[in-house]
């Protein structure tokens, strides 16, 4: 009797520990996890270990006046100077599910590296497959930008990072449980003290800067239009040259919004596209700033890497890329629906573009892929749960399948 006891005790505790999972999740081994000493690629690292961007972009000024679209075009301000270290460990966080409250989502769960950060959907799932509102937008050259989230809602990528890690539709955690789930992992603490040179103890402003950090290392500059732009004449063919000549046009005007060499502006634009079901519900950054003229505006994304981060715009309406440039070819605000008022951008007009225009668009924008700089993806990560790559399980609400707005 009591040996059945035992062994019922033994089986009740075990399934406790697999539905807690993530609090008492074996740490890994601490002896394989060493951070990095030296800057991601591109990087130089400066004699008071600090990782600074070098691209032959900064010898360039900026030749806006000369025509937008300019091959010599400089860059933006770059967020840059963290320490090898904190890139490596905001690294190992982003692969790592354990900041999730349930331990099944991590970053990269919605930012994917194959898919070019993104995810490949229309909008994003969080933890238990609970559905967003919109497509997970590219980490790409994050480093230069100024605001976050297609509706420009947070300024900072620490901030960014905080409303991810607390958001219900992605990782649905709260401060307590992530500090108090992080410092319960001696490999963390470790690590934190390495990056951060400070005490044991975790604290939420150096998850963020981890975070943060690795993000700005995710630079894509070297692609054949970069070598084209910086003189290498033979790295792009005549279809893709006369495909970059209909992107600057003034007819297209694509160069006007998605401007070289980052291929966005940084700003908000109301372009007019719907939601999945053909209405206007997503009010954008209306919601951000309070101004009716920026109701169903949205960030100019970049076009880095376009061809692996379908589905395209906010709500991910279009799955190829030729469908997208399609959609300004059919005239201004004629997906907008009648009872709609919307401010819409005045670049936005209807450029009456051949299919062979649209072909050489679609074959020039393949020529900005660029993976050279793509970060290691952990094979294991400090907390010991299995590094999350793929999206989990969708659960919608009936009443509203693509969630709540975020």
């Amino acid at each position: 009797m009591i040996r059945r006891l035992l062994t019922a005790g033994v089986v009740l505790v075990a399934l406790l520990v697999d539905l807690i999972g993530i609090k008492h999740q074996a740490a890994a081994d601490s002896t394989i996890f060493v951070l990095q000493q030296t800057c991601p690629r591109g990087f130089e690292l400066t004699s008071d270990n600090r990782c600074e961007l070098r691209t032959l972009y900064q010898f360039y000024d900026s030749t806006q006046s000369r025509g937008v679209g300019g091959t010599h075009t400089g860059l933006p301000a770059v967020r840059d100077g963290f320490s090898p270290q904190q890139i490596d460990l905001g690294r190992l966080l982003f692969f790592d599910p354990v900041l999730s409250v349930d331990g099944t989502v991590s970053c990269a769960s919605c930012h994917r590296p194959d898919k070019g950060f993104t995810d490949g959907q229309a909008v994003s799932l969080g933890v238990a497959g609970k559905q967003g509102t919109r497509s997970a937008p590219s980490l790409w050259n994050t480093a230069f930008l100024t605001s976050y989230f297609w509706d420009a809602r947070s300024s900072s990528l620490e901030q960014q990072a905080a409303e991810a890690l607390y958001s219900q539709a992605e990782m649905a955690n709260t401060p307590t449980n992530l500090l108090q789930t992080l410092n319960a992992n001696p490999i963390y603490q470790g690590l934190f003290q390495q990056a951060f040179n400070s005490g044991t103890s975790i604290t939420l402003d150096n998850l963020y800067t981890a975070l943060a950090a690795f993000q700005t290392s995710l630079i894509s500059l070297n692609s054949r239009y970069d070598r084209y732009a910086h003189g290498d004449h033979a790295a792009l063919n005549s279809d893709e040259v006369a495909g970059l000549n209909v992107f600057r046009s003034f007819v297209a005007r694509c160069a006007e919004c998605h401007t070289p060499p980052l291929f966005t502006n940084n700003q908000i634009a109301v372009i007019g596209v719907p939601d999945d079901d053909e209405t206007i519900r997503d009010v954008g950054a209306e919601k951000t700033y309070g101004e009716s003229k920026l109701k169903g505006g949205f960030k100019v994304p970049t076009l880095r890497n376009i061809e692996h981060t379908a589905p395209y715009m906010h709500s991910g309406n279009f799955t190829e890329l030729r469908d997208a440039i399609e959609f300004y070819n059919l005239g201004r605000g004629h997906a907008v629906p009648k009872d709609t008022k919307l401010l819409l951008h005045w670049h936005i007009t209807s450029p009456d573009l051949s299919d062979h225009e649209i072909d050489l668009l679609v074959g020039f924008m393949a020529c900005l892929s660029d993976q050279k700089f793509m970060p290691t993806i952990p094979n294991t990560v400090p907390s010991g749960l299995t590094p999350i790559n793929h999206l989990p399980t969708a659960v919608t609400s009936a009443t509203n399948p693509r969630g709540s707005l975020q």
